[in-house]
């Protein structure tokens, strides 16, 4: 340290008469901490972890959170250590996680073997290193911890391919198994803990139980009326809220060695029939509404408007019988258990179809840039990537209860299901919103340990102020994804429970089949931040002018992230597209290994002390509410609904003021002779958006332009609209 700065006069300590709900004696300790930081004889870390186990508590005015925050690392150098951290773990937190008994047991390598440390976090990163460079032992070790149920098994971990050709790499060769009967027969799970724990929308204490036995009849039920019908490889979607039936449903089609078709409950007709079209859909379950906030939402119509095939319609309200009338060829819920394959003799006589793991057992649906969704194969092996993330990285063992508000249609859905059933854990689900106080109810009823969220939610709650006095002290910690996050939001979160809890970001994709980004247990958590890649992810940053920043360089550093394959779970082909084309075109080898880089599509910092921040798209969509979607999906929408107001439109996402989840910002030229009205545009576009694609998206804001700002090929220059949608508001401008 420079001596002018060893020098200077220590920050003031914030005074007495802002530290409002502390007794005297705690302030006297606090006083006491910060003086022992500042003479150095403390570290920051150590006295911060000090004030939120033993002073902070969650009912204290969140500014004296921060203020004590900013006092503990007022001489924090974050340009040599990184963002301060929110969250650092005791010895005994360390401890009890599944990475800590991991590391006490793994033989490993040579790597491994001569320069582990028996610290924790040097350790885990010694293991992240080797989980990447030698696959053979780590996974192998790793699937055994986990217990995972082959009926054949692996002959080996990996078998490579070429290094241009990562898709021809073969992960887990010889292997044959049922993924979903291998989650339902997890032999790690507690005896008598349930499978599932759900609770209806307005009893978020009346939480019932399914037991892993009854999950397990039940699921064979279903797989056994779906093999009486379809033949293998069929392809069965589901379009439905995220409740015990679909669940059962999702398990049963994968048992029966069918394929799920996801998709979401809040698309549109037209989106649905996309997907259907795209995946080729034999049939579809779905429910006659969705009850949400005491109205019934319109859902069998928004279906049978898409012109899907057969539906089984299961009703919502758990009656014997959907309340709407059904197309002809449609049946109800209780007719289709009923029917062949529904007798106890038949689904007593069920077995499971074992597969090559390769075989496909869902397809998941991505945005792209053009518009037309990316369709993405789960096979048998994907699940292992849940497992093992959940696992690792969010600490899911086995008992442990995990909620995660999501749906079947996007990768969380039947990533929490995975994440918690190979792990012997219990899945946590309340039928309603998540965005109030009943759903707090429910997470402590329910004892929830594991609590997933997107931005979005923990920006309403804290807005709301409707968790307050919420008793979550089983929580161990929570998780973000989907979309950015604001730092002080998520301080905001950890500081919500005694002790603090961390939140473990948590970064990937669909195609990934879990994250490359993310943290774990046993490091000191920063608000918004990844502490640490995923096992098994090698990760690049791209800068502009095509130099590579490896992960192992530990160098801040700005660029596009790229993966060096091969990487268990990530996708190798698509149904529609070219799958070397959309993620390895154009893509430079990877300067250590020679191997094709694999295009992801997020502009990433990294940060000192082996912290990253995820800073957006670099491609041409976003997320919003934790749903991502393409531009030009928002620009058809807007032009197809509202086209007699607007000539051209382009859509761009821009970060909430202060960080945090994007916002919506529409650049429109209006046609001529229409009033550039800005409000009445704004509606107008809101309209079609919510009808034409998602009820869920909000446009923020309606910028009228007299053109669009082009390259010479005449793409649109979204990336120049991003900056003036930053920049204030201003009347009609000519870009």
């Amino acid at each position: 340290m420079a001596a002018a700065a060893l020098a200077a006069p220590p920050p003031a300590m914030p005074p007495a008469l802002e530290w409002p709900g502390m007794l005297e004696a705690e302030r006297a300790s606090v006083a006491k901490l910060l003086a022992a930081v500042r003479a150095g004889t403390v570290r920051a870390p150590q006295a911060w972890q000090q004030l939120t186990r033993e002073v902070l508590r969650p009912e204290h005015p969140f500014d004296l959170h921060q203020q004590l925050h900013a006092a503990v690392f007022a001489l924090w150098d974050e340009a040599v250590l990184g963002p301060p951290p929110v969250w650092v773990p005791a010895a005994s937190d360390v401890a009890a996680t599944n990475l800590q008994g991991f590391m006490d047991r793994f033989d490993g390598d040579l790597l491994w073997s001569s320069q582990r440390t028996g610290h924790p976090a040097a350790d885990w990163r010694l293991l992240q290193r080797v989980s990447c460079h030698n696959p053979e032992a780590f996974w192998a070790a790793a699937l055994r911890e986990l217990g995972v149920r082959f009926d054949a098994p692996p002959q080996r971990v990996l078998r490579e391919g070429p290094a241009d050709d990562p898709d021809a790499a073969v992960w887990l060769p010889g292997a044959r198994l049922n993924i979903a009967a291998a989650a339902l027969g997890c032999p790690r799970a507690p005896v008598g803990a349930p499978a599932v724990v759900w609770a209806a929308e307005g009893r978020p204490r009346d939480v019932q139980a399914v037991g892993r036995e009854e999950l397990r009849h039940r699921c064979t039920h279903v797989a056994s009326c779906i093999a009486a019908r379809w033949k293998p490889g069929t392809a069965i979607a589901i379009n439905m809220p995220m409740t015990v039936e679909s669940v059962v449903i999702y398990l049963g089609i994968v048992l029966a060695g069918c394929s799920v078709v996801s998709i979401a409950d809040s698309f549109a007709a037209a989106e649905i029939a996309s997907r259907l079209r795209i995946s080729r859909a034999a049939a579809i379950f779905t429910c006659d509404v969705v009850l949400r906030g005491g109205k019934a939402l319109p859902l069998y119509s928004r279906v049978a408007e898409a012109g899907a095939p057969p539906a089984v319609v299961l009703p919502a309200d758990g009656v014997a019988a959907p309340r709407l009338a059904l197309r002809e060829g449609d049946e109800a819920w209780g007719r289709f258990l009923a029917g062949p394959g529904g007798g106890e003799a038949e689904v007593g006589a069920f077995s499971p179809r074992v597969a090559d793991a390769h075989e496909v057992t869902n397809i998941l649906f991505s945005s792209g840039t053009t518009g037309e969704p990316k369709a993405i194969p789960w096979t048998h092996v994907t699940p292992l990537r849940c497992a093992v993330d959940g696992w690792a990285h969010q600490d899911v063992r086995p008992g442990t209860v995990v909620a995660w508000p999501t749906n079947l249609g996007w990768m969380m859905g039947p990533w929490l299901v995975y994440a918690a059933l190979l792990n012997g854990g219990t899945i946590a689900l309340y039928q309603g919103s998540p965005l109030g106080r009943d759903f707090g109810d429910f997470v402590e009823s329910a004892g929830v340990e594991v609590l997933g969220l997107v931005p979005s939610i923990v920006k309403a709650w804290r807005a709301s102020g409707c968790m307050a006095g919420a008793d979550w002290r089983r929580l161990r910690c929570f998780s973000s994804t989907g979309e950015a996050s604001a730092p002080e939001d998520y301080h905001w979160l950890a500081s919500r429970v005694l002790g603090y809890r961390p939140v473990i970001e948590y970064c990937g994709g669909t195609e990934i089949g879990g994250g490359f980004l993310t943290g774990t247990l046993l490091q000191p958590q920063a608000a918004s931040a990844f502490s640490t890649p995923t096992l098994g992810a090698s990760l690049v940053l791209l800068g502009p002018e095509g130099e590579q920043s490896p992960h192992e360089s530990g160098r801040p550093f700005v660029g596009e992230l790229a993966l060096v394959p091969p990487m268990l779970g990530s996708s190798q082909r698509l149904l529609i597209r070219d799958h070397a084309a959309t993620y390895y075109s154009d893509m430079p080898p990877d300067a250590a290994t020679g191997r094709a880089l694999r295009r992801h599509g997020d502009e990433v910092a990294r940060l000192a002390g082996g912290y990253y921040r995820a800073l957006g798209r670099c491609d041409d969509t976003m997320n919003l509410g934790g749903i991502k979607v393409a531009s030009v999906e928002l620009e058809r929408a807007v032009l197809e609904a509202a086209g007699e107001l607007v000539l051209e439109a382009a859509a761009v996402g821009v970060p909430a003021p202060g960080g945090g989840p994007e916002q919506l910002h529409l650049f429109v030229v209006p046609r001529p002779g229409a009033a550039a009205d800005e409000a009445r545009l704004l509606s107008a576009c809101q309209a079609a958006v919510r009808a034409q694609l998602n009820p869920l998206f909000r446009v923020e804001r309606v910028v009228c332009v007299e053109s669009l700002p082009r390259t010479a090929s005449n793409k649109v220059m979204r990336r120049l609209l991003r900056d003036r949608a930053a920049a204030p508001s201003s009347p009609r401008h000519r870009m």
